[in-house]
């Protein structure tokens, strides 16, 4: 980052707002707080942009920042973007995707499946409820007295025509609305859903998730999920790093490793979703960092969530970086009862969620009986609900006298803003 002072560029500059706090990662990236405003006097890509702050500039994130005349004309968007995220769940190829994967579906079929006789003339509330196939899994395989099936998107039509197709209408009550916002005739013995989002917590469906429980769950009610966990693994990437930033050292016989600082911000400053991790490529035992208990989790604990980790490296490698997923587990209705197991793993079968890979600006050589230890923070994003950073912190300690192998590093990742 440059110290001096910035020459005033006003008649092109622009006035910008941040909207949250941002600790720069490098030295030529700005740290600033929400409310202070910049001047961009550059955008080289649409990721980062060339600002000033109190007289010095470097690089900032393009999706912390409004423009500074948004506040005064009222044209700041709705911090859920409840528009853009319900109209997402209102076409069919989201819903095409997440039913075409049988193992997540097959889980909650055979959740229904396990506990078919204790749902007998229970109360049930399938929330965020998409198709209806939850619903309809309850109506199908068990006998509940009646099952809510709430879902807030355009889709709740196609559902009740689903549910009346099926023959399952005088079971299944399909009502339209946010889960703040519904009101149901009684309490609910059961509360299921699938709201989890990539990296466990993406979107954030869990806050409607948790409303729903305290507004209509029964005490001593069932939530399924029943609990959650996080789970993190360092692991190589070659041919991910290969494709972005190798890729650059010698195409066509040309030096093009100029480029390589702009990919390494393009392709590296945001986590890659729908990555499958190679068994092979951890190298370590994974390690579980987050861990929900759906019935006790309150909203508040939803923006700021720590976890630490410890691994030791099994086999030599190059570190890339981590690898996340996560799984839920389902508690049975009866005592003693199997909890059934929804993984999305690398050694489970392939989820429409996958894995999620969070890639270090630098690899790294490991050798096996290395330490990388730190910790992760999940921070919510305080404007923008559905998003958030995650920051991870890291350190080396390595088993040779390698210095490479003596080192640390931090690196936040915004999902998505």
């Amino acid at each position: 980052m440059q110290t001096e002072k910035a020459e005033k560029e006003n008649g092109s500059a622009e006035a910008f707002v941040a909207l949250s706090d941002f600790t720069g990662g490098d030295t030529d990236q700005l740290t600033f707080s929400a409310g202070d405003r910049l001047l961009v006097h550059a955008k080289p890509s649409p990721q980062w942009w060339w600002a000033e702050l109190r007289g010095v500039v470097g690089y900032v994130p393009a999706r912390y920042l409004r423009l500074d005349a948004e506040e005064e004309d009222g044209s700041t968007e709705d911090p859920w973007q409840d528009d853009e995220y319900f109209g997402i769940y209102g076409s069919l190829r989201l819903h095409l995707e997440m039913l075409s994967d049988r193992s997540r579906t097959e889980t909650y079929r055979q959740v229904i499946l396990s506990n078919s006789a204790p749902l007998r003339n229970k109360v049930v509330m399938d929330l965020g409820c998409g198709t209806g196939i939850i619903s309809l899994f309850c109506a199908q395989l068990a006998q509940p007295s009646v099952v809510y099936a709430v879902e807030a998107s355009s889709m709740v039509d196609y559902t009740r025509q689903l549910v009346k197709q099926n023959g399952y209408d005088e079971v299944v009550v399909v009502l339209q609305g946010r889960a703040e916002d519904i009101e149901l005739p009684e309490q609910v013995d059961v509360l299921v859903s699938e709201w989890m989002g990539n990296c466990l917590l993406f979107e954030f469906m869990v806050e409607s998730i948790l409303l729903a429980r305290d507004r209509c769950l029964r005490d001593g009610g069932m939530m399924w999920p029943s609990s959650a966990v996080l789970t993190l693994v360092p692991c190589q990437a070659d041919s991910y790093y290969a494709e972005n930033m190798a890729f650059w050292e010698r195409p066509y016989g040309l030096d093009f490793t100029p480029l390589q600082p702009l990919a390494q911000k393009e392709f590296f400053t945001k986590p890659k979703f729908s990555h499958l991790i190679e068994p092979s490529d951890c190298l370590s035992p994974p390690c579980d960092v987050i861990c929900l208990d759906m019935h006790s989790l309150q909203v508040s604990n939803l923006e700021e969530m720590k976890g630490q980790f410890h691994f030791c490296v099994e086999k030599s490698g190059i570190f890339h970086g981590f690898t996340a997923w996560f799984t839920v587990h389902f508690e049975s209705l009866e005592p003693g009862g199997a909890t059934v197991e929804l993984n999305t793993g690398p050694n489970s079968e392939p989820t429409h969620w996958k894995q999620t890979l969070f890639m270090l600006d630098r690899p790294v050589r490991v050798n096996a009986g290395d330490f990388i230890s730190g910790n992760i923070v999940l921070l919510r994003n305080p404007i923008w609900r559905r998003h958030m950073t995650i920051t991870l912190h890291w350190s080396i300690k390595g088993s040779t006298d390698d210095t490479e192998n003596h080192e640390g590093g931090t690196k936040s990742f915004p999902m998505w803003r």
